[in-house]
């Protein structure tokens, strides 16, 4: 990669790369050196669970254990040097592109995996949907910066490339791949190497004039670009590890992240959020039921939003936000939010679909003015899985929070509008396993 690389014409552009991965002899499985991304692992029990899976899983570079966090960035960045040294992981011969494909049962997604030129907004070539928080993006640069690698791809979303669309399904039903593995969660990883001059180019001019949306990783793309300008231009610093798949061919499962709030009781969350929501408990007492509840709330509220001149969210005969609450071992269904409250939350400045969506409703008015819970990691936690956050609620005496997801068309046309959905509003996937390659920044 060059300077001249930064003359490349507006849209996202995949550089190959040399890809640092686990040299299959020198570990006990491939499958057993992977994990979820980093913001996915449920700590401490998810971490452990795969530092004993392997003694190399890669979770010991994207999630290392020490007592501060210099000594934790200073920790991966000497495993990763010591396995580079065993052989344990080693570059690849030559610059390449990666086919990556994920199968999880009748699901199946294919995309590429590439070293991504990193541009501002006002280019306009990746578009971010969410806000970030500082401390995560410290930290992940500080980590980034040790190690002098991006250790997990982010996932970025586009539309209708057929010519990419071509080389990757010509590749992955016609070559053998570089590695094939199946993790404990049930889903079948290949990948496969793309060097030949031709495919490069068609995937290069084809993308030129796309526009690629942040599905996930939006953390870790606030962190590329700081690095990018506290660096020189023209160096490795200047990429990031991305894996772009064509939603028009593999559509993204679109999910909820779920908030665990460890110092508010359930009974208090509760007998507070009466005042602005209709509360009823849950017949049943078990989480799928309560799942159900909720996705039929969410669909009888789309579309609406209430108005402060009728009666509580009876407008429109919908409901407006949902939510369920978990932590002592029952489930509560908040609906229809009180209209006018709602309306000297929620903030006036952004687009309607923006005010209307569940995060917004939930942090402008549950958590910040009803319950004033400080927006820091002691006091939200963002949890991705279901059962894992009632789970962690009822452990710390807590509450779950369980959202629905968002529609991608809404987040879609806000990011196309410039405007930040509230953070860990989405979680798109399935996510790219880390591990399977990563990306030394100083080989390029």
């Amino acid at each position: 990669m060059s300077e001249t690389d930064q003359d490349h014409p507006r849209g996202p552009h995949l550089a190959p790369f040399r890809g640092l991965r686990f040299v299959r002899e020198r570990v006990g499985s491939l499958a057993a050196v992977t994990s979820p991304p980093y913001d996915v692992v449920v700590r401490p029990d998810g971490q452990r669970h795969l530092e004993t899976a392997d003694p190399y899983n890669v979770v010991r570079l994207i999630l290392p254990d020490a007592a501060t966090p210099d000594a934790r960035h200073r920790k991966a960045a000497r495993t990763l040097a010591a396995w580079l040294d065993r052989g344990v992981l080693a570059p690849d011969p030559v610059p390449a592109l990666y086919v990556y494909e994920q199968r999880d049962g009748d699901h199946l997604q294919r995309g590429v995996i590439g070293a991504l030129r990193l541009s501002g907004p006002e280019e306009g070539a990746v578009l971010p949907h969410e806000d970030v928080m500082p401390g995560p993006v410290a930290d992940r640069a500080a980590l980034m910066r040790a190690t002098a690698a991006n250790l997990e791809p982010l996932l970025l979303a586009y539309r209708d490339g057929p010519a990419t669309a071509r080389v990757v399904e010509r590749t992955a039903t016609a070559a053998d791949p570089l590695l094939a593995t199946t993790t404990e969660d049930g889903v079948r990883h290949r990948l496969w190497a793309l060097t030949d001059p031709a495919d490069l180019t068609a995937i290069d001019a084809e993308l030129a004039d796309r526009q690629a949306l942040i599905a996930d990783g939006h953390h870790r793309w606030a962190t590329y670009r700081r690095l990018q300008t506290a660096h020189p231009p023209g160096t490795g610093w200047d990429y990031g590890l991305v894996l772009l798949v064509d939603t028009t061919r593999y559509p993204l499962r679109v999910r909820a992240i779920h908030r665990v709030l460890p110092e508010l009781p359930s009974a208090a969350a509760l007998a507070a959020a009466r005042h602005v929501f209709r509360v009823r408990r849950l017949a049943g007492g078990d989480l799928a039921g309560a799942l159900e509840a909720l996705e039929e709330a969410s669909a009888e509220a789309e579309g609406a939003l209430p108005d402060a001149s009728a009666g509580r969210g009876t407008s429109t005969g919908a409901g407006g936000n949902a939510f369920v609450l978990a932590g002592d071992g029952s489930f509560h269904l908040l609906d229809r939010p009180d209209p006018v409250l709602l309306r000297e939350a929620v903030p006036e400045d952004r687009p309607e679909p923006w005010r209307r969506l569940d995060a917004t409703v939930l942090h402008s008015l549950l958590l910040d003015r009803v319950w004033q819970v400080p927006d820091s990691p002691d006091h939200i936690r963002y949890i991705h899985d279901t059962e894992a956050a009632v789970r962690l609620a009822g452990q710390l005496g807590g509450t779950a929070v369980l959202m629905h997801p968002v529609r991608e068309h809404i987040v879609l046309d806000l990011a196309r509008q410039g405007v930040m959905m509230p953070r860990k509003s989405t979680s798109f996937g399935p996510k790219p396993a880390s591990g399977l390659v990563m990306r030394s920044v100083e080989l390029g």
